[in-house]
């Protein structure tokens, strides 16, 4: 566990090691500041999926490449920030694609931490924008006009965000609800509502969404 509690990543790194019975090791603070001793960490504990930032992973590719030790890292997920696919050139460098596999993930709190991912390959290291992926299974995404309509494939627009995971609104903050939650027109889920993220996102020609801020 790299994020305090109180950040929205933590979710996932809590309940995603114990609900499935793994277990959370949880690093002191002076230990998150040193990327050698993290990785050393990583090292001894064994860990096999690691959540960060790309910028506090960053520091941590040059460390693995230094040390004499070897993880058991099968994932490495990024989220928090967007993602400069350049930044893990030097990763793939030393690591293959599939030991462990990056997978990029973006969502914002509004609709339960994560929202699309993408498991990077050595070739998105070309694209100077993050690629998102696809939608988790329980949301629905949405690239949309600015009259609510469906943008053609290879067009900008804004995602939208519908399905289970999407909150119910900002507390004692109904017109900023009515403003970001509009009712959700492509659900078949009676009064279900989307989230209007204001990112601004297109699909690449495999399917993907690419975040352009």
């Amino acid at each position: 566990m790299t994020h305090t509690f109180s950040f929205d990543v933590s979710v996932w790194e809590i309940w995603g090691a114990l609900r499935y019975g793994g277990k959370l090791v949880i690093p002191s603070y002076g230990i998150l500041q040193s990327p050698d001793d993290l990785y050393r960490l990583i090292c001894d504990y064994g860990v096999t999926v690691l959540n960060m930032t790309p910028s506090a992973f960053r520091p941590l590719i040059r460390s693995q490449a230094q040390s004499g030790q070897r993880d058991k890292l099968r994932y490495v997920i990024l989220a928090g920030e967007a993602l400069e696919p350049a930044t893990l050139q030097s990763w793939y460098s030393t690591r293959s694609e599939d030991s462990p596999q990056i997978v990029n993930m973006y969502g914002p709190t509004e609709t339960t931490v994560y929202a699309t991912y993408r498991v990077m390959k050595a070739q998105d290291c070309k694209y100077t924008v993050s690629p998102i992926g696809v939608r988790v299974p329980d949301l629905s995404t949405y690239v949309l006009d600015t009259h609510g309509l469906p943008v053609p494939l290879g067009a900008t627009g804004e995602l939208c965000i519908g399905g289970a995971g999407v909150t119910r609104g900002y507390l004692n903050r109904t017109k900023l609800t009515s403003e970001k939650f509009p009712l959700d027109p492509f659900s078949k889920t009676e009064g279900a509502r989307m989230y209007k993220t204001g990112d601004l996102v297109r699909y690449l020609p495999d399917g993907d969404l690419i975040y352009l801020g």
